[in-house]
């Protein structure tokens, strides 16, 4: 995304392969010596000099292009669903904002159909307002047609995974209220965890009623990984219509 500098206007929006913009138009040419050659005057002195170009200021934005985007709190298992679904190979360890920044993975869906999926470093309260770092890549997920919110139903004693839900659907709308109105499919994570399936027991009514598909997975064993890639198909095939 290419604004000026000054009053943060959008000038061009650069989403084609081979799009083109002028930015800054350059001078007149000048011509040399040999411009002027003639058969009579094979040594010429004159040269005309060239006009300056046009010199501005713009500020260049990278938002990455991306079918789907994987949203959450740190640790909620993005990049190890990620790595389980595609060839990416992002940081995967068990301590808060692994990911330093945003990682994308080519998901084969169907055998004729694949999906473009970026997982974004986790969004924790007041991201928005530049807490953690999650805020410095939102802007990746903007483009996307669907989100995939993960929740952890393997969070410690006392912690509410509704809560978490919440918390991240909050940044999403502090940050753009556009961004919040996104189609969402919610997978529940890391259900291989015992405790997990009392959580997701107590959860599931909750966001359905909330007009919420919840689809129990684990990135470990592979439970209900095939499930969600089908919705996701089914979620993309009907916002491409």
């Amino acid at each position: 995304m290419v604004r000026s500098l000054e009053s943060r206007e959008l000038l061009a929006d650069m989403v084609e392969q081979g799009q083109r913009f002028v930015a800054a138009r350059g001078g007149r040419g000048g011509r040399g010596n040999t411009r002027f050659k003639t058969s009579t005057n094979q040594a010429p002195r004159r040269a005309d000099p060239g006009e300056p170009g046009e010199a501005r200021w713009f500020a260049l934005e990278l938002k990455l292009l991306a079918d789907v985007g994987l949203v959450g709190l740190p640790n909620a298992g993005k990049s190890t669903l990620l790595s389980r679904i595609s060839a990416a190979r992002p940081k995967i360890a068990p301590y808060p904002f692994t990911t330093m920044t945003p990682q994308l993975g080519l998901v084969r869906l169907h055998e004729e159909e694949a999906c473009v999926v970026a997982d974004i470093p986790g969004l924790i309260e007041g991201a928005h307002a530049g807490k953690g770092v999650g805020h410095q890549f939102l802007r990746h997920i903007e483009r996307t047609r669907l989100l995939v919110h993960l929740v952890d139903m393997a969070v410690e004693e006392g912690h509410d995974p509704l809560q978490d839900f919440e918390t991240v659907n909050l940044e999403l709308a502090a940050y753009s209220p556009e961004l919040s109105q996104r189609p969402q499919l919610v997978a529940a994570t890391k259900m291989d965890v015992p405790s997990a399936k009392e959580l997701f027991e107590r959860c599931q009514p909750a966001l359905r009623q909330r007009g919420f598909r919840v689809i129990a997975i684990s990135a470990v064993t592979g439970e209900g990984i095939a499930t969600l890639l089908e919705a996701i198909s089914n979620a993309l095939t009907l916002k491409g219509e």
